[in-house]
């Protein structure tokens, strides 16, 4: 698929909600760092240290804080005309997706919004089609670009797979999590493949498109070729870099759909992915040569992205810089790779 040049491009002032999240605060940094005038809506002082924290350090870098909810549609138009917006992202919880639609009505009101960019960052959820309870959460975000497209919004949605980490079915936030010390979970025969993203480079590409017109009402498609791996050979890559061989568990298919069976939230939503990626191939199961997709590396060709094996390999860095072993299981987990050490499932 030939993709034309970009045009050239304005910065353009952008509002983030869910910025202190775990793939807002990538955006909100990238936003910040690429030198676009940015706001960040937060519905009070973050009482969760971490996100206290996130705030905090977005505040220092010259992020702009507005106190709105998402759901409070006047609020919302009068925040998007005070602060003459163009640019919308949303990087809200899962418990907030429908919360979207009032601000979406807030965006048609005010009429002046160049881009929107729903809470998606993860699979295409018009393709993918996980059990449930994880296809509850992808009907309402299917339902968020209905009414994007009802509303004729311009739009970009972010197809960015999995984050770069060892991916843990039975996991319960993306934050709590490193790559295995003892055993490697196997799923299913191990050799379907996925796609895995650094957070820096969601963020780093994300805004490369707000303003790009190649991914205007567009879904923009994350599939770095040195990412590409699957579970085998995601094991093989981790044992590299501990310097150990670890033994390996199946979890198998029917393993997968009991525990998304259970209903527990959010373990079995993850689960319910987690079947959807390594079992179904819900990344890699069609093409993105259409006309409503493009693809960050054909956009991008001289951008690298950050590869899984450097993401592994800083991790071990950081246990050893505490002079402590990579294979000693009661290791802490380091702060300050923690962010790239994820799960690889996606919300």
């Amino acid at each position: 698929m030939t993709v034309p040049a970009a045009s050239p491009t304005v910065k353009s002032r952008v509002l983030i909600a869910g910025a202190t999240g775990f793939i807002g605060h990538f955006v909100a940094d990238a936003c910040l760092d690429s030198g676009r005038p940015t706001y960040v809506l937060v519905r009070s002082i973050p009482k969760c240290p971490s996100a206290a924290k996130v705030l905090r350090s977005l505040e220092e870098k010259g992020a702009i804080v507005l106190h709105g909810l998402i759901n409070e549609k006047e609020k919302m138009e009068e925040i998007l005309k005070e602060h003459k917006i163009d640019v919308v992202i949303s990087a809200v919880g899962g418990e907030s997706i429908l919360d979207q639609l009032s601000l979406l009505q807030a965006i048609k009101a005010v009429g002046t919004i160049k881009r929107f960019l729903p809470s998606e960052f993860g699979h295409d959820v018009d393709r993918a089609d996980p059990v449930e309870p994880g296809l509850r959460m992808y009907d309402e975000k299917r339902k968020i670009r209905r009414f994007i497209e009802e509303y004729g919004i311009p739009y970009t949605y972010i197809c960015c797979n999995s984050i770069a980490s060892w991916p843990y079915f039975d996991n319960c936030h993306p934050s709590d999590v490193r790559p295995p010390l003892d055993k490697l979970q196997i799923y299913g025969d191990g050799n379907t493949k996925a796609y895995f993203v650094a957070g820096t480079d969601i963020g780093k590409f994300t805004m490369q498109a707000v303003d790009d017109v190649r991914t205007l009402n567009k879904s923009l498609h994350f599939r770095p070729s040195c990412n590409f791996y699957n579970m085998n050979e995601l094991a093989a890559l981790w044992e590299k870099k501990i310097g150990k061989t670890l033994p390996r568990a199946t979890v198998t298919e029917e393993d997968l759909l009991a525990v998304a069976a259970e209903n527990r939230i959010p373990e079995s939503i993850v689960a319910s992915f987690t079947h959807d990626i390594f079992i179904k191939g819900c990344q890699v199961n069609f093409s993105v040569d259409g006309p409503n997709d493009v693809e960050v590396s054909t956009l991008y060709p001289d951008e690298a992205f950050r590869t899984l094996d450097e993401c592994f390999e800083d991790f071990v860095h950081g246990l050893n810089e505490k002079h402590l072993s990579p294979i000693d299981e009661n290791t802490p987990p380091n702060p300050m790779v923690e962010s790239l050490i994820v799960t690889a499932t996606c919300a």
